[in-house]
Formats: structure tokens, C-alpha cells, sequence
């Protein structure tokens, strides 16, 4: 049975956003979130949510790379659970180590240096976490 899965990288000024298939394991990017501290426009979010019926949320927990803690981590976490909160959708939490790293490898290799907008490297991340739960999934 197919899934819709959207994935979000979590950031305080923007917040990556993908869509993938658990049939295909594979996501796209959809347009990134501004966000003000963190906080985005939920209504925005709202519509994006009732445009794709997700059947699962996705949001990248960022690690340090031993795996503990950085300040961010309890952001993400909190962001997660207002997903949930608002719109009463199962989230699961994914580790998104390197991702940001491998976004921007990604872009530059398509589009050298001006291709790397924030908003594109954000949901290339968002992509990246989510085609990694697939694979763990």
C-alpha cells in the first residue's frame, strides 16, 4: 500500500519541505517555509497539508555527529510535535545528519555556487531525510 509522506528540514529563518511515495522511495522538493525564530505560517503549512492528505510527517532531527544533542535538536522536536498538535497527523523524527552537507554537494554539482539558494539547499534536505527513512523504514 502506497504512502504520502512530506518531510521537513527544520531551520529557524526556513524550513525545507519534500513529498515522497513509499512505493518509490523517492522525494521531491517542494517550495521551502520562511520562518521567523522557527515559527513558520502554519496556515501556509495548512494548505500544503490538505493539498498532498499525507499519510505520515517526517522532521530531520539534527545530531551532532557522536549523536547527542545540539541546541537545535529541541527545536525540531518542538516544531514536530506542534505538526502533530495542529493538524493531528502521525510525525516521526529522523536523523538528518550530513544532509545539509550533502544537499548543497548536490545543488553545486547541478548548478555550481549560484545555484545554492538557502530555500533549495533546505528542501534538497528535506529530501535527503526522507529518501534515509525510507530506507531505514
Amino acid at each position: 500500500m502506497s504512502q504520502t509522506i512530506l518531510a521537513f528540514d527544520f531551520g529557524l529563518n526556513s524550513i525545507g519541505c519534500a513529498v515522497g511515495q513509499s512505493i518509490t522511495g523517492t522525494a521531491q522538493p517542494l517550495a521551502a517555509f520562511k520562518a521567523q525564530d522557527g515559527i513558520p505560517n502554519w496556515e501556509a503549512i495548512g494548505t500544503l497539508l490538505k493539498e498532498w492528505q499525507p499519510d505520515l510527517l517526517v522532521v530531520g532531527l539534527p545530531l551532532n555527529m557522536d549523536g547527542s544533542e545540539q541546541p537545535l535538536t529541541q527545536r525540531a522536536k518542538k516544531f514536530a510535535n506542534r505538526l502533530h498538535g495542529r493538524f493531528q497527523l502521525q510525525v516521526t523524527l529522523h536523523d538528518e545528519r550530513l544532509t545539509t552537507v550533502e544537499a548543497r554537494a548536490e545543488i553545486f554539482s547541478r548548478g555550481g555556487f549560484k545555484a545554492l539558494k538557502k530555500d533549495k539547499v533546505d528542501s534538497i534536505s528535506a529530501c535527503l531525510i526522507l529518501e534515509s527513512w525510507f530506507e531505514t523504514a
